[in-house]
């Protein structure tokens, strides 16, 4: 169970803002660069080593913070990004702190958005924000984080509160910001409550006295205004963090559910295990620096390896034992590295689901259909022309097949099975 903490003052000092320099030791140094592998910026870089070197001298850890509206209810490995990112500070002796956007996902985030994004009601948010609980644990060390709700201290804001809050920004900076500016000049409506999104999120800083605040490159501007505000308030500003957005299986766009190309976490491990070995080869060391917990040094050698001679497919089974290892067991990596083999040899699955089906002869499009390997008929006749269905190891090239009465396996791709009877 994570951990909850006491409420803070706002309005209280950083701890340790002495203004006195610190060593830069090999442990600060190290701890840096822990902190920017893979990272797209560190802001500033300076102030983040300062207070790395504070608190190794001092045995105060860091506040680090990362805010997440639980817009919805499942995370796949994109979300992880910053998550491990956040594990890696973690077991470096600093306290995470896991918050939940309870109080601003009533208002909706409107990064990169070109409209109003739809507010969610207290329900969806309660029901997300328990998977989120459960799915992120499998990446913190529940033990070792604290688990916040921003509507502890937006709530007791009111109405006088929030208006002082909107006084320490301006208009002018607030259309800096790059979704605003354009739907300004292309005369698309932007609400006033859209304005307070950003000043919320920065106003939790000022709550948590975070030191540093994680988040995606799209979070940017919400970052430094936790900054900005903790300077209003007197505070030490944190630094802001933020981490690329993970390519899909396509290796194209970024990773998911809408489009499809998306691991989730809680996927089944022989599901998961085949979506990580049909990345390609490339894309594989992207992910290896921002999903796995080799230290850079020990993926530097295995792609030198790999340069040299060795088969890349060992690296990607090692990426991918490591990742179904982490979210669910190394007996169930182990098991989906068999299956996968099995099935690259074209050998049939053990655990394949058994169905019946009447209506002999069957068209093969509804057949797909009714056994559950297709969404619809058009992708079943789309996976014929690819080449990508077959009945007991025939391939089927006839869009318009009749399957008559009788017990077969069929398969769709690489990873669809089903034995069906046919009556």
């Amino acid at each position: 169970m994570f951990q909850s903490a006491a409420p803070v003052s706002p309005s209280a000092p950083a701890p340790g803002g002495d203004g006195h320099r610190y060593p830069v030791t090999d442990a600060v140094r190290a701890a840096l660069a822990i902190s920017q592998r893979g990272c797209d910026e560190l802001l500033p870089a300076d102030d983040w080593t300062a207070k790395l070197a504070r608190s190794e001298a001092s045995g105060v850890p860091l506040r680090i913070k990362l805010g997440l509206d639980p817009t919805a209810p499942d995370i796949h490995l994109g979300h992880t990004v910053v998550l491990n990112k956040m594990r890696q500070l973690q077991d470096l002796g600093h306290t995470v702190i896991f918050l939940i956007g309870d109080f601003t996902s009533m208002i909706g985030d409107p990064s990169g958005r070109n409209t109003t994004r739809p507010p969610l009601t207290p329900e969806q948010i309660k029901a997300n924000a328990e998977t989120y609980y459960k799915q992120a644990s499998l990446v913190l060390d529940p033990a070792k984080t604290e688990i916040r709700y921003n509507s502890e201290w937006c709530d007791a804001l009111g109405a006088r509160g929030m208006i002082q809050l909107a006084s320490r920004y301006t208009v002018a900076r607030m259309m800096e910001r790059n979704d605003f500016h354009e739907r300004f000049k292309a005369g698309t409506s932007i609400s006033v409550h859209e304005f307070l999104y950003p000043l919320m999120q920065g106003y939790d800083s000022v709550a948590l006295r975070s030191d540093l605040e994680l988040g995606g490159t799209d979070q940017k501007f919400n970052l430094l205004m936790g900054r900005h505000l903790q300077q209003e308030y007197g505070q030490e500003p944190q630094c802001v963090l933020t981490m690329p957005l993970l390519e899909g299986l396509d290796g194209v766009e970024k990773m998911s559910k809408s489009k499809g190309n998306y691991v989730g976490i809680s996927e089944a491990p022989n599901d998961m295990f085949g979506k990580i070995m049909s990345i390609s080869d490339t894309l594989m060391w992207r992910w290896f620096e921002l999903l796995s917990f080799r230290s850079m040094d020990e993926i530097g050698r295995l792609k030198a390896e790999c340069e040299a001679g060795r088969n890349p497919r060992d690296a990607k089974v090692m990426l991918a034992q490591e990742i179904v290892t982490r979210f669910h067991s190394a007996r169930a990596a182990d098991e989906a590295l068999a299956d996968f083999t099995n099935r690259a040899k074209g050998g049939i699955p053990d655990d394949i689901p058994e169905l019946s089906l009447a209506g002999a002869p069957l068209g093969i499009g509804a057949l797909l259909k009714q056994a559950g390997l297709v969404p619809s008929s058009s992708e079943a006749m789309r996976m014929i022309e690819q080449g990508g269905v077959k009945i007991d190891g025939a391939t089927v090239s006839d869009k318009g097949l009749k399957v008559e009465a009788g017990t077969f396996v069929v398969q769709v791709g690489k990873r669809k099975f089903a034995r069906v009877t046919l009556a």
